[in-house]
This record gives C-alpha cells, structure tokens and sequence, in this order.
C-alpha cells in the first residue's frame, strides 16, 4: 500500500483511537495493493449530502474537510437532497463530484438509462431502517390490509422495491395495491393529510413522519427482508474516476474516518443529524437507540460484489429497474 492512502492503523489512530482490534477489522473493508499512479486534475471536490447520510455527519464535525485540506483538497457541499436521484442528477449534470451514499437501486436505474455513472464504495449500515408506515387510525394492521389502498413510494428507490418485496412475500399481487410515485418532499404532506394511506420510506424522514402520525410500521427492510437488497454508495462520473483517482481515495479514506466515528458515537452522531433536519427528541432518541454501525466494502471485494448482484437481479426480475446489469463493470476500484 503506498503513501497515497491511508492504512487501517491509521484510519483508527486519525478517528482518535475509537475503534481497535478485531471490532476494527469489521468496520472496513481489506484492500488490494493500490495502482501504482493515482490521477489528480484538480484540487477542489463538490460533495453531496442530504439529512441523515453519513456526509451529513462529515459536513458537521469538520474532520472530513480537515483530513482532505492536509492533502491539498478543498471541499466543497451540495445539497441537501431529500433522496438520491437529484443528488444522481446534480453527478450526470456537473455540479457535483460525488453522490451522497445514496441508495444503489437509483443508481443502477440511472446507469441502465445511459448516465455515465460508477461505484466507487459501498457501505451496508445496520440495523436498517426504511419502513412501510401506516397511520394507527388508517384501519390497516398489515402488508394485506394494503389491498385497495394508495402507497407512496419513489419511483426506482428504497420504497419501491420495498413495497413490492413486501407484498410478494405476502403473497398480494402489486395490481391490487395503488403505487403512487412521489419525491419525499411531496409524499410526507400526502401522507399526513391523508391522500395516500401508506408511505414506503428511510430515515430519518420515515421516523419523523412516524411520529408526527401516530403511525406505525407494518413492514421493516431490517426486520421483514428475506436479504439485503439495497445498499448505501459513494458514485461519480467514470471520467472523473479515470481523471482523479488520487481525490476518490482520499475522499473514501475520509469517509472512513467518518464512518468510524458514527459507528462509535450514536448519540452524539444523531445530534448532529438533528440539528439539521430539525425534528423532536423523541425522534432522535429512537435513532440513537439503533446504535448503527457502518461497514464499508469495495469494489475488489468479490464476495459483497456477488451479494449485490444477486440483489441487482432480484430487482431486475420484478422491473423495479429495466433489464439485467453486470454490477462488476459499474463498480471502479481506485
């Protein structure tokens, strides 16, 4: 490994020590030797984020921006985006370097619709949270009760397939359920007024709305879920990839930093998040009782790669996203 990159010792020692040892070894992920020559072609990286990710976290604390400033690289953030595809949007567009750790079923949407788009990172945090909510006066107690019923979900996203897993493991045919495609900015309102009576959602939004409706959930991606579908990712345009290897590295090797610290410090990480989004105690104090815990993959890891495209298959049989795509060719190892 050469002086480019950070070694796990000291992505530790750099977090203040936080995590060490064997409770390390499964927070990241084991690398491959790196090229030999990183390509660098500017010194500035446009970073997305939006409420509750992990660049949330990052834009906060101010360590991320420190580690990468010791390397000659200024940050710079864009955002907040309520979900991933306009944080896709804003990579295809230009007007930013690196997506947001947004969902990858989005992404490979995208990628299948011609967007010149890689992998660069992925990151599986437990227990995962994104939830079927149904208000407790909706007279609707389970995935069945669904049928006949309006279900808001972002289309190509973590709601959607959702929604289809759950009502395929209960055996309910998608033609009896209404599925209503709404942004999350437009399906919280929905949901609270009562123009759909379920919403298909992620935190923290789902646990606001959760609270705020006296909802609850009928369906739980941690809890309910046969096996991982989707999965947090770091993705860029494949020219800057090629062009600035040397800036991806050093932008993964921070966010590991990141990772390492939320991983170890839940209550102090969803103060952070809070103190952006804005929402009741209550709701932090559910978070923080998750105690989630980051674990990072990349693309040379052959056996989380075989697990996400058994995932990207599952998604490409039930049309959630267009046809089949080799996950391995959209997924760049820097």
């Amino acid at each position: 490994m050469n002086d480019s990159s950070l070694s796990r010792r000291q992505l530790l020692r750099a977090a203040g020590g936080l995590l060490a040892g064997a409770a390390a070894s499964s927070l990241f992920p084991v690398r491959a030797a790196e090229p030999r020559k990183l390509t660098r072609n500017t010194d500035t990286v446009r970073v997305g984020w939006g409420y509750g990710a992990l660049p949330d976290i990052a834009k906060q604390r101010g360590v991320f921006e420190k580690t990468l400033a010791a390397k000659g690289i200024k940050v710079e953030w864009v955002g907040p985006f309520p979900n991933h595809a306009p944080s896709i949007q804003a990579v295809v567009g230009g007007s930013a370097d690196f997506g947001f750790w947004g969902s990858t079923t989005p992404a490979l949407a995208a990628m299948l619709a011609g967007s010149p788009l890689v992998f660069n990172a992925f990151d599986i945090y437990s227990p995962r949270s994104t939830a079927i909510i149904v208000k407790k006066s909706s007279g609707i107690h389970s995935v069945a009760d669904l049928v006949g019923r309006k279900v808001a979900i972002n289309r190509s996203g973590l709601g959607e397939f959702l929604l289809i897993a759950a009502l395929e493991k209960h055996h309910i045919d998608r033609s009896k359920v209404e599925f209503v495609y709404l942004n999350p900015p437009d399906a919280a309102p929905a949901f609270a007024q009562g123009v759909v009576d379920a919403w298909s959602m992620w935190s923290p939004a789902v646990d606001i709305a959760r609270h705020a409706n006296d909802a609850r959930d009928i369906f739980n991606e941690g809890r309910d879920l046969d096996f991982p579908i989707d999965y947090s990712s770091l993705v860029t345009r494949r020219k800057f990839t090629e062009e600035n290897s040397e800036l991806i590295r050093a932008v993964i090797d921070a966010y590991y930093v990141e990772g390492a610290w939320q991983s170890a410090h839940s209550a102090e990480s969803e103060q952070l998040v809070q103190q952006e989004a804005r929402y009741p105690d209550q709701v932090r104090d559910y978070l923080t009782s998750l105690k989630r815990v980051n674990q990072f993959h990349e693309p040379d890891d052959a056996a989380f790669i075989a697990q996400f495209q058994r995932a990207a298959d599952w998604l490409a049989e039930r049309k959630i996203i267009k046809s089949r795509i080799k996950v391995a060719d959209y997924s760049v190892k820097v």
